[in-house]
């Protein structure tokens, strides 16, 4: 940032970091051990459509941009109610749903869209249901720190559960330390 953009209150937009990304599933083996929690075969990737800089605007810009329609790929892309845009990407093995969220975030990355890129989200479910319910694992792209979300219903969340998933995994994932950015994410594409 340069003197000029200090002056004018501008300020350069932090980079994804992408890196802790291959931590999850180690954390995996540890929610399966402790919570009874396994993948429910689900990732998604979350940014801001929109103008700007890069001419990728549609869904079929971005599938070609993703290289993700090889057969048998299970890809979608949804709009969800606050107008945010998710690919959406099924995958029964954790750790090939992290590898192919890492790719599309590169990829993004690489065309100029890095600044729109919000979050990833994985879904994790009781193995043995109904269990003590299901935990998304949400991975803040800017900070590289994951914090989990458990919803219960109409925007109603367990907050107990989310501090027992902290609690767990506090060794085997950079966790967010700042629950002001534990944000609810009502209305997930991600099971």
């Amino acid at each position: 940032m340069g003197l000029r953009d200090a002056l004018f209150g501008r300020t350069k937009q932090a980079a994804p970091n992408l890196d802790n990304l291959f931590a999850l599933p180690t954390a995996a083996l540890t929610l399966q051990s402790e919570l009874d929690l396994v993948t429910s075969g689900q990732g998604g990737l979350c940014f801001k459509s929109g103008s700007g800089e890069s001419t990728i605007t549609t869904d079929d810009d971005i599938k070609e941009m993703l290289n993700f329609d090889e057969v048998g790929s299970d890809v979608s892309l949804t709009t969800d109610d606050l107008g945010f845009k998710w690919v959406v990407i099924n995958d029964t093995d954790i750790s090939g749903l992290v590898t192919r969220i890492h790719s599309a975030n590169t990829s993004m990355v690489e065309h100029g869209l890095g600044p729109r890129l919000l979050c990833a989200v994985f879904g994790f479910v009781p193995a043995n249901p109904p269990g003590e319910g299901s935990v998304r694992m949400v991975y803040l792209l800017k900070q590289g720190t994951f914090y989990p979300f458990a919803p219960t219903g109409a925007e109603k969340r367990d907050n107990e559960l989310e501090l027992r998933v902290r609690s767990f995994l506090d060794k085997d994932l950079p966790m967010e330390k700042d629950l002001t950015r534990w944000m609810a994410l009502w209305n997930l594409p991600v099971k």
